[in-house]
């Protein structure tokens, strides 16, 4: 069975004429371009692959869902009962505008899925508490409602994602069991997908050993898509956005941003870590261990630009993209007698783990150990954990500029391309990264977008400037 998984997010689904757009891109798989390395190599455009359709909650929703929830838990029933009520209108609206033989029974459903999340409300009020567990059944109602109007659309029959992906009880962020959940989907979705040329399914919602709802993190549509289509040897994942792909640096900042036409998992995933929002940070890792390709495509420009994601790949180029994240800060560690302390970096580290601080970057030297940290970090806290081994300079407002790419180490002249780029800018920090695919650079947050402009500039967008012309387009 050739089976293409399609997950869309929230922004492609806000409104009717959105969900439109969908139905055309499921109907049209076998016509679009497909990625490089999927299986089958060619596919008959006269016949269509089956797909699986995953989709997260609308734009807004899940927002909203907690809002009502905050509100219940302060006793405050108006509130909630308003987002019920304007979370119901929306949806039924939506149904209406679809039509169809089955609007009515959509709309009902909208009703009844309503009712029970303002009983739920309810319960948080009465109790005066908002447990992780009710949050996750309550937040899972954004989904569950797009589902019900992306099955409309399609006309598809519409299962459970809770029934088919099996997760621990780690009720907020539940971690994924993927042998049960293989199973189940092979169970569930193979038989259905025989007979059907199109499911639709939830994202981002499972269920633990005892059939309670979780939540395997907000906005992990993506990884539910990659577990579903690593389960069901789908032959390629599709993420669908209002992005073409992704992108050399962040559109917002660079304007004359390309599309990255090819990378791998490692490539992705230090985009995806440095600060690129078009994907879940572990969401492709099960397809491509599966050696599915995943594609990034715009839902409005079907047949435009897309970024394809290789199992075992690469980008093949030194320099594929640039990602940037904000509010960083240093933290720096001077000890004259460091050297000398056998065990020194073990007490040092040991210190940020007592706190459960996550530690970006580190440069060494014979005195002083330097490392990059988000600023929401407890920063006064750590300070005076690690006042004890040394003396403690906190430098905040920084910003961190990743260069990513296969052939960093390959190319001599990279380091002086950046400098030149960077110019006057004064730079904290500069760090290879281990997997020799990350070169990260930490300076001002005043200076970043400016930065990232400049290096641009240099990498992607002056003939004869860049390493490698042509590396995205």
């Amino acid at each position: 069975m050739d089976l293409v998984v399609m997950k869309f997010d929230g922004a492609s689904l806000s409104n009717a004429a959105r969900l439109k757009l969908m139905v055309d891109r499921v109907r049209n798989t076998a016509t679009l371009p497909i990625a490089s390395g999927a299986k089958p190599k060619t596919r008959v455009n006269s016949k269509s692959p089956r797909c699986l359709v995953v989709v997260s909650a609308l734009a807004g929703v899940t927002d909203s869902l907690f809002f009502a929830a905050g509100a219940a838990e302060k006793a405050d029933l108006g509130t909630a009962n308003r987002v019920c009520a304007e979370l119901r209108d929306l949806h039924l609206s939506i149904a209406r505008q679809l039509g169809g033989e089955n609007a009515a029974a959509a709309e009902e459903e909208i009703k009844a899925l309503v009712a029970a999340l303002e009983s739920r409300l309810q319960g948080v009020r009465l109790v005066g508490e908002l447990t992780d567990r009710n949050m996750d059944e309550i937040a899972a109602a954004g989904e569950r409602l797009s589902s019900i109007l992306a099955a409309l659309a399609l006309n598809a029959p519409c299962l459970d994602a809770r029934r088919a992906l099996r997760t621990d009880s780690r009720f907020g962020r539940a971690r994924v069991d993927l042998p049960s959940t293989h199973r189940l989907c092979r169970e569930l979705f193979l038989p259905l997908l025989k007979n059907q040329p199109c499911i639709v399914t939830q994202g981002s919602i499972g269920s633990d050993s005892l059939g309670s709802t979780t939540s395997i993190g907000r906005g992990a549509s993506d990884l539910s898509a990659s577990v579903f289509g690593a389960a069901l040897g789908a032959s390629e994942i599709r993420i669908w956005t209002d992005y073409e792909g992704l992108p050399t640096a962040n559109p917002k900042i660079v304007p004359q941003a390309k599309t990255i036409q090819q990378l791998g998992f490692k490539e992705a995933s230090e985009l995806v870590a440095f600060g690129t929002k078009v994907l879940h940070p572990i969401a492709i890792k099960p397809a491509l261990e599966a050696g599915i390709p995943v594609t990034v495509r715009s839902v409005t420009k079907p047949s435009g630009r897309f970024s394809t994601i290789l199992p075992g790949g690469s980008s093949g180029k030194a320099v594929a993209a640039l990602a940037m994240r904000p509010n960083v800060a240093i933290v720096s560690i001077k000890q004259e007698l460091m050297m000398d302390q056998a065990g020194f970096l073990a007490r040092l580290f040991a210190a940020f783990g007592r706190l459960g601080v996550s530690v970006d970057l580190v440069s060494t030297s014979e005195v002083c150990v330097s490392v990059s940290l988000d600023m929401a970090a407890p920063l006064d806290r750590l300070s005076t954990e690690l006042g004890e081994l040394g003396s403690v300079e906190i430098v905040r407002d920084r910003a961190v500029i990743a260069v990513v790419g296969d052939m960093l180490k390959e190319t001599p002249t990279l380091l002086r391309k950046t400098f030149d780029a960077l110019g006057d800018m004064d730079v904290d920090m500069l760090s290879m990264g281990a997997n020799d695919i990350n070169l990260s650079i930490v300076l001002s947050a005043h200076q970043a977008e400016s930065a990232l402009r400049r290096l641009h500039k240099a990498f992607f967008e002056n003939p004869g400037m860049g390493i490698d012309d042509g590396a995205a387009t």
